[in-house]
């Protein structure tokens, strides 16, 4: 068999672990294994295997074992982004589940206190809040009967001035008007009023993120994982059980990710459109066959020379020639388009600015989304994103939270692959070699300000809003897995 994503599959559920680890990283420096979503299921794969073979139920040292680990497999394919990125999810899900863990031992503890402290009708009143002294004399709530009233004077003290009596009925039982600097420790005798001072000063916390996956909270409902409590948690109980759900649930993500951006497809694809896409990603041609279902559309295919043409020109013809194990394209893509009545048309990629005035909207994959909302795609992406930008052309870029990366692009061309140069220019020109120098890039990066839109699993952003998705999925500590000894 050859070495690739299918083989490794197989052995890494009965090989050591630590050979499983070599096999990996041997594939990723040979590039048998490639691409951002091979890469990552080889990855969550071969994680889910390490932390199973796992001994001992210290969260430290698990956290430790991952980050090694994780640590060795980017240094082994750097510009394999989407291997760091499934580590820093594998890490978020250990420190949650941490979390979770201490939180739930911290509330039993909280519980036990409190059933066996009774609460007196003093308590009760010492901590109802009372009305700030700032409201003006001259502001309408004065005027309108919402002061408190009066509470026995062994729980407020002395007695106030004239000038915050009671206007309204001195029999009212109307409660307390808290402020926005007023203690929120109300009893629970006491019913709880929110003014409109504190509408926004204390949002909900523990309310999920909408850009939260399964399995994630947002960051305001997390607290810090420090050395003292996993200390702390080493005796706890074994938490790998809950660890490998977290990490099977990212599996199934990856598994199903495609389907669920190409559920969006009919949102954004009108009838009679005419769109621009290039190379043959299997997330573009799954989302433009979703929409093919119900609507009637053009499809202008630039080639993408000199890397991906052959696979390019294979899906035009309805023969995929690809091999499934290392670009996952497996299924066709203009075979069942042109069969459902769609037109597909070939072009070079010269002419693609020439075309680029009677074209609807761009569509695009991506290899990486980097944090600062630009992306690496393959050769060919910025020319066409620049091409729609004169054009004012849309450029909608549909991808997997997976591809989502923390890291922000610093150094651009540290970003860029480069390919065999000989399909550029053939070494049969042997004059002329030693006359130039020949670079055949295999990714582009494009800058944000080119993107309109971006469309995941979770939905449609703008390139600015990605750092909450970013927030959501990654934890700070995990950002940077390099500096892990």
């Amino acid at each position: 068999m050859t070495p690739g994503l299918t083989s490794f599959l197989k052995s890494v559920r009965s090989s050591p672990v630590e050979s499983s680890i070599e096999h990996l990283i041997s594939l990723l420096k040979r590039r048998q294994i490639r691409n951002s979503r091979p890469c990552a299921i080889a990855t969550a794969h071969l994680l889910r295997r390490v932390v199973a073979a796992f001994r001992v139920t210290d969260i430290g040292r698990l956290i430790e074992r991952v980050q090694q680990v994780g640590k060795r497999l980017t240094a082994a394919q750097p510009r394999e982004i989407a291997v760091g990125n499934i580590v820093r999810r594998v890490l978020g899900v250990i420190r949650e589940e941490a979390e979770e863990d201490r939180e739930g031992e911290t509330s039993g503890y909280s519980e036990a206190g409190s059933e066996s402290r009774p609460q007196t009708p003093r308590d009760s009143y010492s901590q109802r809040p009372g009305l700030s002294s700032t409201i003006s004399t001259f502001s309408p709530l004065r005027h309108g009967g919402i002061e408190p009233v009066d509470t026995p004077t062994a729980a407020r003290g002395p007695p106030q001035d004239d000038t915050f009596a009671f206007h309204g009925d001195v029999g009212s039982s109307r409660p307390p008007l808290l402020t926005s600097h007023t203690s929120y420790a109300v009893s629970n005798t006491a019913p709880m009023v929110t003014s409109m001072f504190n509408l926004l000063s204390h949002p909900a916390s523990n309310a999920p993120s909408p850009t939260a996956s399964p399995g994630t909270r947002s960051p305001a409902s997390r607290s810090a994982l420090t050395a003292q409590s996993l200390a702390s948690l080493n005796a706890a109980k074994d938490l790998r059980a809950e660890v490998i759900e977290g990490i099977e649930e990212i599996i199934d993500e990856l598994n199903q990710v495609d389907d669920q951006i190409a559920g969006y497809a009919l949102e954004h694809i009108h009838s009679n459109e005419i769109i621009l896409t290039h190379t043959s990603s299997v997330t573009v041609q799954k989302f433009l066959l979703k929409a093919a279902t119900k609507r009637k559309f053009t499809v202008i295919h630039a080639e993408s020379f000199p890397n991906h043409h052959e696979a390019t020109h294979a899906t035009v013809i309805g023969n995929q020639a690809g091999d499934s194990e290392d670009d996952m394209s497996s299924e066709l893509f203009q075979k069942p388009l042109t069969a459902a009545g769609i037109t597909v048309i070939l072009i070079p990629d010269a002419a693609v600015f020439a075309l680029m005035s009677r074209v609807n909207k761009v569509i695009l994959g991506t290899h990486v989304v980097l944090a600062n909302g630009g992306l690496v795609a393959a050769a060919g992406a910025k020319t066409i994103a620049k091409a729609a930008s004169v054009h004012r052309t849309p450029v909608v870029v549909v991808t997997g939270v997976y591809k989502l990366s923390p890291i922000y692009p610093f150094d651009f061309d540290s970003l860029i692959e480069y390919g065999d140069a000989s399909k550029v220019f053939g070494y049969e020109d042997g004059d002329l070699v030693d006359k130039v120098d020949v670079e055949n890039p295999l990714f582009d990066y494009v800058p944000a300000e080119l993107v309109d839109l971006y469309i995941t699993n979770l939905g449609g952003h703008a390139p600015s809003y990605l750092y909450r998705i970013v927030s959501d999925h990654y934890r700070t500590e995990d950002t940077n897995l390099v500096k892990v000894d």
